[in-house]
């Protein structure tokens, strides 16, 4: 395998098609990629693992557009379905995206939908699915499939992300494992409608510190579990003390802090080192995520001190985005503004 397709593939969860990237890659050198974000509130860092892959892409020669979801957070009622506050979700995740992943473009729903047949391709996305399957793919919204019967928008926002898609001519969408419905709508419309079909790329979710099925929560990480969220706002301390109560068993599956060392931590910095106090013996250091989790689950690495250690690595990826909303504080400001 090339170190190119080494590249874009380390860390995901799926790719659709593996032999499409191959071709892919074989017949571009700089493909389009493209992933969507609505502007919802403040970013956590299950936000930083798409992002992550972003960065990666562009190193393997993409060209990587986020498109700002504007037109889709107002569909899906967020921020309170207000513009004013859906402007300032997006110029803030402009800022917050540009110091994450540098070398990454941008593009709003607002200009993609006033742009020449926009419209008329969501109808033809639209004409080449069932309502069906637009229900079933409402769960990329975070909706439950009874919730398109109590406002018919919803149910344009599969067959608008789909178009997206197109417009932006992108040759791989990337997402989350919980936007996989959205993209293969996309692949199976432009079968019908003879239309280039792009590779799909997901990356796992991160898990809610307070552990599967706990508490009443979602099992991936989300702003509407505070303390099983970690936001990129949050101070080492504030990280210290939520990641001290987070579900952490002896073992690797459905273990939340685990899963940001391998998704997130260790791609991002490349190393691995645990923070702890002398008087406890000093810092650790793990050559691979795989040491660590032997170390772990071994037992003679203790959760307190992974949990510490996970806040301070955790910390050190999100402070330039933080030292960024001190510099210049405006769309940071106006987001807190919108959110309260």
């Amino acid at each position: 395998m090339s170190d190119r397709k080494n590249l874009v593939l380390r860390g995901v969860a799926e790719c659709v098609t593996e032999s499409e990237l191959d071709y892919l890659l074989s017949k571009k050198d700089s493909p389009r990629a493209y992933i969507g974000f609505e502007p919802s509130g403040l970013l956590h860092a299950g936000s930083l693992v798409p992002m992550l892959k972003c960065r990666e892409l562009i190193d393997a020669g993409f060209e990587v557009t986020i498109l700002l979801a504007d037109w889709h957070g107002y569909i899906n009622d967020k921020l309170g379905g207000n513009w004013d506050n859906l402007n300032a979700g997006v110029e803030y995740q402009r800022q917050m995206f540009s110091i994450f992943c540098p070398g990454v473009k941008f593009k709003t729903a607002n200009e993609l939908v006033n742009g020449e047949g926009y419209w008329e391709m969501v109808l033809r996305v639209s004409k080449a699915s069932s309502l069906k399957r637009m229900r079933r793919a409402l769960s990329i919204m975070g909706r439950d499939e009874a919730d398109g019967d109590k406002d018919m928008s919803k149910f344009f926002y599969p067959a608008m992300q789909a178009t997206d898609i197109y417009a932006l001519k992108a040759d791989l969408a990337l997402g989350g494992m919980d936007q996989r419905h959205a993209h293969m709508l996309a692949r199976d419309a432009a079968d019908k409608l003879k239309l280039p079909k792009p590779v799909a790329l997901h990356t796992p979710l991160l898990g809610s510190l307070s552990g599967p099925g706990r508490m009443d929560t979602d099992v991936k990480m989300s702003k509407s579990d505070p303390t099983g969220t970690l936001l990129i706002h949050d101070s080492k301390k504030k990280l210290t003390k939520k990641l001290s109560k987070a579900y952490c068993p002896p073992e690797r599956e459905g273990n939340p802090v685990l899963d940001i060392w391998q998704h997130l931590l260790e791609p991002a910095l490349g190393n691995i080192i645990i923070e702890r106090p002398e008087k406890f013996g000093g810092n650790l250091t793990f050559d691979s995520y795989e040491k660590l989790e032997s170390a772990y689950l071994s037992g003679s690495l203790h959760p307190l001190d992974l949990k510490n250690g996970t806040a301070a690595a955790l910390y050190q990826i999100i402070k330039p985005m933080q030292e960024s909303c001190e510099s210049n504080p405006k769309n940071y400001s106006s987001l807190l503004s919108a959110i309260k």
